[in-house]
Formats: C-alpha cells, sequence, structure tokens
C-alpha cells in the first residue's frame, strides 16, 4: 500500500477511476494513475480470489458496509479505510491469505451491530445517558449474532465481537485481556482510534498525525498491544500520507479556499 501522496499545483483535475475531481491537487499515484482516496481503497481491499463462495461473502460484506452507512447517514469512508488501514499492520504479522481477508472483513463490518440501535440513539447529536450508553455498548454482541450465521465470517465475527476490547481488559463486551483478544482486533483498535483522533468532532478539531501517534505510544500495553503499536510504527509513513488523505474534501478549495476542509470520519 506504499503509494505517493501528491500534492501541488499540477494536479491531474479528476481520478483516473471514477472521474471525481480530485481535492487541490491533492491524490495518491498508484500504478502510474491518479486515484481519489476512494478508488485507492477499493483497489486495495483485502485479496479477493476468484472463487464464487469467497466472491459471494465479499459482495455481502461490502452490501452490509453500504446498508449500515445509509442507516447512520454517513457519506464517507470510515469502515472501508480502517478496514485497509488495519490490512496494512495485518500484512506485517500475518502471511496467511484467508487470515487477512477475515481481518479486513471483520474491521470492515466492526460497527455491524449498530443496525439495532435505535435510531433516537444512533443518531443522536448530543452526549449519551448512561442508559443510551449502555444500549449502545450492546452492538458488538448484535454484529457477532448477526456475522456468526454467514458462512465463511466466522473468524470476522470474533473480530467483531472483540472490536472494543482493552488490552489491560478495561474494553466491553467480556472485559478480555492481551492476546485473549483476537490479533485482528488489537490490530483494528490502534487504527480506529487513529482514525478518530485524527478526524473533526462535533466537540474538538482533529489531532495532527504526530499527536495522535505519540497517544498510541503512550497507550502502548494499557489500551493497545505493543505488538500492534509496533507494527503501527513500523508503517507510519503510510498511515500518515493516508491520514492526510482523507483529511481533505472535493470542496476544499472551491471558492478560492486556501485551506483544505477537514472532514468527520
Amino acid at each position: 500500500m506504499d503509494a505517493p501522496l501528491i500534492h501541488n499545483q499540477h494536479a491531474p483535475g479528476r481520478c483516473a477511476c471514477c472521474a471525481r475531481a480530485l481535492a487541490g491537487g491533492l491524490w495518491i499515484e498508484a500504478e502510474a494513475q491518479s486515484l481519489c482516496e476512494a478508488c485507492y481503497l477499493q483497489r486495495h481491499r483485502a485479496p479477493q480470489e476468484r472463487v464464487p463462495v469467497i466472491e459471494a461473502v465479499a459482495t455481502l460484506a461490502e452490501a452490509l458496509t453500504e446498508a449500515l452507512d445509509l442507516r447512520e447517514h454517513e457519506t464517507g469512508l470510515h469502515s472501508r479505510r480502517v478496514a485497509c488501514h488495519t490490512l496494512v499492520l495485518a500484512r506485517r504479522v500475518i502471511d496467511d491469505t484467508e487470515q487477512l481477508r477475515q481481518v479486513y472483513w471483520g474491521s470492515l463490518l466492526h460497527d455491524i451491530g449498530k443496525i439495532g440501535i435505535a435510531d433516537a440513539i444512533l443518531l443522536k447529536h448530543g452526549a449519551l445517558s448512561e442508559d443510551e450508553w449502555s444500549q449502545m455498548r450492546k452492538h458488538p454482541e448484535a454484529g457477532h449474532r448477526i456475522l456468526a450465521q454467514v458462512p465463511g465470517l466466522k473468524d470476522a465475527a470474533e473480530i467483531v465481537l472483540s472490536h472494543e476490547e482493552r488490552y489491560d481488559s478495561s474494553g466491553y463486551p467480556r472485559r478480555l485481556a492481551g492476546k485473549d483478544i483476537p490479533l485482528g482486533a488489537r490490530l483494528f483498535a490502534v487504527i480506529d482510534t487513529l482514525d478518530a483522533m485524527t478526524s473533526d468532532r462535533p466537540y474538538r478539531r482533529a489531532m495532527s498525525f504526530d499527536a495522535a501517534a505519540a497517544e498510541i505510544e503512550r497507550m502502548r500495553g494499557v489500551q493497545f498491544d505493543r505488538l500492534a503499536v509496533e507494527a503501527f510504527f513500523a508503517e507510519a509513513a503510510t498511515l500518515r500520507r493516508m491520514v492526510t488523505l482523507k483529511c481533505v474534501t472535493p470542496e476544499a478549495y472551491e471558492g478560492g479556499a486556501t485551506e483544505p476542509i477537514r472532514r468527520e470520519a
């Protein structure tokens, strides 16, 4: 996934794949083509063999993600972004192609259980009450129930069930600790936190990549697996480029704007 992020006044104008206007001269140069973030992520999904069952599961995973995005009124690329970025870490520690697919699908579908959360809670703009948080914390188990029924998604379902666990056992729903947490979920935790910290929120501006990296280092062995943090720093250059790309929208430079507009994950 190591491709140069380019930002200068000689932008090619549109993505070579989808023809979308590129954001103020910011794009990924890959395979001699200039691509927007969405198309770059699409090309760097988990490896897909031309096997009908695998293709069917991959299509189902992508469709479920689209369904959740519609439910949450989400127009960004958060789910696909964290799935692809988790793969960046996974490829450093996992060689098996099927395991990599499971990590991708589990990361892609990490929040699928939120389909069962009431709109009044899921779409609420203000702070959640304790009762509402109690309902929200049920989404990993709900997601696991959905995916565990699907042949070919068993390991991905375990990642979904465990994606809110913390290395020191202070997470939920099972308060797992250390290596009792599936490896894919331990890798995902670092990436999900990175994406959250480097995205704007209604109550705060996004952190810089360096500030987010410092926080991840601070939580090494507490919130995060040491192995996952080591993989993160080994791939920091690639992840830094991708974080920069996701922070800019096509509208950022319209109307003569000189500073990019950051967006929420």
